[in-house]
């Protein structure tokens, strides 16, 4: 059984936030908040909110035990990015491209089917 959580519209390109990803992917859903405690990485915060949310999907929906889960899926696709403009010299102006991300978190039972 899976349970899966969504943090949308992070303000967070999603360059930046899979490199934190790469580090919990696959790790038992404990260490996986270990890790990401202790990681010195803004996007850290918006993807330990996800997990949290994914571990309580499956407790509430799944009956499943916490313990017993492993991060099956994390991904980041990327969002709208909102674009801003800046003025540079002679009247001219670059865009500035503030990008946003959607992390989306898959957690499975370890004796379970992973994908």
């Amino acid at each position: 059984m899976k349970a899966r959580a969504q943090a949308k519209f992070v303000r967070q390109s999603p360059y930046k936030v899979r490199r934190v990803l790469d580090l919990v992917r696959g790790l038992p859903v404990g260490e996986a908040a270990d890790v990401l405690r202790l990681t010195r990485r803004a996007a850290a915060e918006p993807v330990a909110k996800a997990l949290a949310s994914a571990v309580a999907n499956a407790e509430h929906n799944h009956a499943l035990d916490a313990d017993a889960l492993i991060v099956a899926e994390a991904f980041a696709d990327e969002g709208p990015t909102l674009r801003r403009y800046r003025p540079r010299a002679r009247g001219r102006a670059t865009r500035i491209n503030k990008r946003t991300c959607h992390i989306t978190i898959v957690v499975a039972e370890k004796n379970g089917e992973v994908s």
